[in-house]
């Protein structure tokens, strides 16, 4: 337990640093190459529930403490040992004594009195906070306002789907196998589609059946919506525009023979495209290159079919990035807002006449989606928005057991 707690104290330092916490922990598990499969995910369960439960494991340290830490890693530790004491069953006592061991000398002390103090008073600090709505909730004040204001009957289901653990599903390739097939040999799960298969239980990627023989990808329900959003048919010439690291892409050529160009900003995260597509046993043009300047990548002919999933604040996905909620600031959604809509001009101009542009996020901010895609509509007289999937032109997925939060909307040009 020692290493787990001390590691993961490391990595909720270096995310309230400001650092994101999935790179942290990969530079982590660079460092320890001697960690476990166990012991890795025992730091990761432990650093992801801190930031799960931020809210109201930061407002009792409040309470605990006579004045602010100045040291942040002491704070850190206790967060992590709080977590531990209130939502894992590991024994109080060790989580103590170990806590109380892998603090400096000056501070062991404290950091004993304060978790001592916490077992002590446990009952009183719960009733104090219950009306506090950041220990409530665990999400900043800000963010839980928004959705009050954008989702006045929804905010509260919205805000506990972002605190729970995120299912796991796969999308099976088709092109190698059927839903039934893969059932009879794969793990436990429930099927969401004729492609998707919720897991009863999460289990490592490496262990599932058929996974490095491309049979299976991981891939969340509801981004495996948006290839068939797209209405895809053999022959067609598509854009993915900002694609890595390529599930949307990949399942994009698992549904038809189109000639596809995937392209990403990045290098590096074009490399994991190409990584997928050879894992899957597709092929398919991959470039790096800026979405919004396409006189660095488009060849002038224009595209049937583009996917802009374009950045965004990922407000629709803090389950699996819990330490989005604390890292973001409410400025930042006005600086997505006005890269989106960049992103989206430039796009435009690529798509053919009567060629469809399926614009996506995985975000639940309204600034994100239909402000940005109404605005963009009122300024661009030749598009329209159309049904998706001869359904509702509503594409709105909020998050719940089965998937995240997205938002699509179907664009065609007259």
């Amino acid at each position: 337990m020692l290493d787990s707690q001390r590691l993961a104290s490391y990595a909720v330092l270096k995310t309230l640093e400001g650092r994101n916490l999935t790179q942290t922990l990969n530079r982590i598990w660079q460092e320890n190459g001697n960690l476990t499969a166990q012991q890795k995910g025992s730091i990761q369960d432990l650093s992801y529930g801190v930031f799960r439960h931020y809210g109201i494991l930061h407002a009792e340290l409040d309470l605990l403490l006579r004045a602010p830490l100045k040291a942040r890693a002491v704070e850190a530790l206790l967060l992590v040992a709080l977590y531990q004491l209130q939502y894992t069953q590991a024994p109080d006592h060790a989580i103590v004594n170990h806590a109380v061991e892998g603090s400096q000398k000056s501070a062991k002390g404290l950091v004993n009195a304060v978790l001592r103090n916490f077992q002590r008073r446990e009952d009183e600090l719960l009733e104090t906070l219950s009306r506090n709505e950041v220990a409530l909730y665990n999400h900043p004040q800000w963010w839980i306002d928004k959705l009050k204001a954008q989702y006045p009957d929804r905010y509260a289901e919205m805000l506990d789907a972002g605190n729970s653990r995120p299912p796991m599903t796969l999308r099976i390739n088709r092109r190698k196998t059927s839903l039934s097939d893969y059932i009879s040999i794969g793990p436990e799960g429930m099927p969401l589609s004729d492609s998707a298969l919720m897991l009863t239980k999460p289990m490592p990627v490496e262990k599932l059946p058929g996974f490095m023989e491309g049979l299976v990808s991981v891939q969340d329900f509801g981004a495996q919506r948006a290839a068939p959003l797209l209405e895809l048919k053999d022959g067609m010439r598509v854009l993915d525009a900002c694609a890595a690291p390529g599930g949307k892409s990949a399942h994009m050529l698992e549904i038809a023979d189109i000639d596809l160009l995937s392209l990403d900003s990045s290098e590096a995260r074009a490399r994991q495209i190409t990584e997928n597509f050879s894992r899957l046993g597709l092929s398919g043009k991959i470039k790096a290159g800026d979405a919004s300047l396409p006189e660095s990548w488009w060849d002038g002919k224009p595209f049937d079919r583009i996917l802009a999933d374009v950045p965004c604040s990922a407000s629709g996905v803090v389950r699996r990035h819990p330490d989005i909620k604390w890292l973001r600031r409410p400025e930042d959604i006005a600086v997505f807002a006005r890269q989106q809509r960049r992103i989206l001009e430039a796009l435009w101009q690529t798509l053919a006449s009567g060629g469809k542009l399926l614009y996506s996020t995985c975000s639940v901010f309204e600034e994100e989606n239909p402000r940005l895609v109404g605005d963009f509509i009122e300024r661009n007289v030749e598009a329209v928005r159309v049904a998706l999937n001869g359904e509702s032109a509503e594409g709105r997925l909020l998050p719940n057991d089965k998937h995240d939060g997205f938002f699509y909307a179907l664009l065609q040009k007259k």
